[in-house]
């Protein structure tokens, strides 16, 4: 018999009056209780009930251990509900990681949305452009862009698709002239975007004649978030890589320029992970859903921007 349960049993004893009384509240025998109590006092070398044939009554070790019993299983107790209630009702803190362009224009913005109607969920959100060990690490989601996860046994929900595409400033353009073919880029400086899912020696079209793949020239610059990227080119720096999360606002703007607007880098998944089916928290598995149903609507109105620039 574990510790809770001849602390349980002890308790009634205590609260009853009688071992009799205390194994009909708790659906035994008396001899179980009786022996759970005396197991409980040989563990703890200590008389907590003095017994005769009549009656029984604390003694004062007993009065002292049956008032830490109470508060110890009515936090148990608690604990116990308020694990439940997790599974039922949003509340508590979600860990969330989310690559960095993704997070800045995307996430931040679903998780403004999402409490609104949630409001007893709170967030931690990490910003890096990597895959991290959501066990080791302690998330509760990851959200991340891919071409494929590896098999680590996680569930992953597909929240939708997005590429990136070539960017530069009017000024730059102006001074250097305009591309019009991948090709062209070679006498271009091509500032190279430096991440998991992004090649930095070559650069990898999808245009009208299929896939293209172009060596990039000796670069001027490189860097590895999105969003430093964007400043860079809106300095003149040269060409690069923008998701289209990062290119939306400066085209939207005039301080970006697509360029090769026929052409786009690969297409990638956009992910949320999480760590189990089962026993799901309500708060993971409502953002979760959530982000099924905001992200794509996001995705789809700054693919529209990009295609009309």
């Amino acid at each position: 018999m574990d510790v809770f349960q001849t602390m349980r049993f002890f308790m009634a004893v205590a609260q009853s009056g009688s071992f009799t009384a205390a194994a009909d509240l708790l659906d035994t025998s008396t001899t179980n209780v009786s022996k759970a109590v005396s197991s409980l006092e040989s563990r703890l070398q200590t008389r907590l009930i003095n017994r005769t044939t009549r009656r029984l009554a604390l003694t004062e070790a007993g009065v002292r251990y049956l008032q830490r019993c109470e508060k110890i299983l009515e936090e148990v107790r608690e604990a116990e509900e308020e694990a439940g209630t997790a599974q039922v009702n949003p509340v508590g803190r979600l860990k969330i990681h989310a690559m960095s362009a993704i997070g800045n224009h995307y996430v931040i913005d679903a998780i403004a949305s999402y409490r609104e109607t949630h409001p007893s969920v709170l967030f931690d959100l990490t910003l890096t452009n990597r895959l991290p060990d959501l066990l080791e690490e302690g998330y509760d989601v990851s959200i991340v862009l891919a071409r494929d996860l590896p098999d680590s046994g996680f569930v992953a929900q597909r929240l939708g698709i997005t590429y990136s595409i070539l960017c530069a400033s009017p000024t730059y353009l102006e001074k250097r002239g305009i591309p019009d073919t991948p090709g062209s880029l070679g006498a271009h400086d091509c500032l190279r975007l430096v991440n998991t899912v992004m090649p930095a020696e070559h650069w990898v079209f999808e245009g009208p004649e299929g896939m293209e793949t172009v060596s990039t020239p000796a670069s001027p610059f490189h860097v590895n978030t999105a969003d430093a990227m964007t400043t860079a080119i809106t300095r003149g720096m040269g060409v690069g890589i923008q998701p289209l999360a990062s290119a939306v606002a400066g085209l939207k703007a005039g301080t970006l320029v697509r360029v090769l607007p026929e052409y786009h880098f690969e297409e990638l998944n956009l992910f949320a992970i999480y760590p189990s089916r089962k026993f799901v928290d309500a708060k993971i598995k409502t953002w979760v859903e959530f982000l099924k149903d905001y992200i794509p609507g996001l995705l789809a109105a700054d693919e529209k921007i990009a295609r009309s620039s």
